[in-house]
């Protein structure tokens, strides 16, 4: 999980970022931001949340009471707006978590930490052509009649499913590396540490709260 500083390509020729962030993004932010923080981080985050979009479409069967074309139209429409509400609160949060643990991070080089680390789930968003063309609505219903029809097509499908799995896995590697470049920290495991801060701001008030309504409701 670690990725050591190296030193910053000067050659203007060898500076790939698209190429780079997948294995040395502590490098690859660095270079990123100085020569443009803002770099494609808005085309990054709104083809990650159609992607997060479609992902969450078929988790939960939309397709049951929608068609295909109208899930990726509301994906393509709605996907871009969570990924951007995401990137500010997900920038705000771990700006202020990693305060705490020594962090130096401007939240406008977070929000590029953020953006690059999102590369995988870029690519993963690909994988959902071939799963239309072959899978089609069984990608969004309870019930899988193509699949379950043809049993040849498990093939590809777990193939799939595989690929999409280690493309998350390595996105959230790069992720616990771009934000311990920005923050400043040496170790991958501190920018690791900084987001599960960021998300226990999120998650301790929110159990806080329902154990406070069931403890209500109990004594009703």
């Amino acid at each position: 999980m670690s990725d050591e500083p190296l030193p910053s390509i000067v050659d203007e020729g060898e500076f790939k970022p698209f190429w780079t962030i997948w294995t040395r993004p502590r490098q690859t932010v660095r270079q990123i931001i100085a020569v443009n923080p803002e770099l494609h981080v808005l085309l990054l985050v709104c083809l990650a949340g159609i992607g997060e979009a479609l992902d969450r479409a078929s988790m939960r069967n939309v397709g049951d009471v929608l068609p295909v074309a109208a899930i990726i139209a509301i994906a393509c429409v709605f996907g871009p707006l969570g990924g951007l509400l995401s990137l500010w609160i997900g920038s705000h949060l771990i700006r202020l978590s990693g305060t705490w643990i020594g962090g130096l991070a401007r939240r406008e080089h977070i929000k590029t930490a953020i953006a690059w680390a999102s590369v995988p789930s870029v690519f993963a968003l690909l994988l959902w052509i071939p799963q239309i063309l072959l899978f089609g609505s069984d990608m969004f219903t309870e019930e899988t009649p193509r699949l379950n029809s043809q049993p040849a097509l498990l093939i590809p499908f777990l193939g799939i499913v595989l690929a999409e799995f280690v493309l998350a896995v390595w996105g959230f590697v790069l992720l616990c590396n771009t934000i311990a470049e920005v923050q400043g920290f040496r170790s991958a495991w501190r920018g690791l540490g900084n987001i599960m801060l960021a998300g226990a701001v999120v998650v301790i008030p929110l159990i806080a709260v329902v154990l406070a309504i069931v403890f209500v409701a109990s004594q009703a």
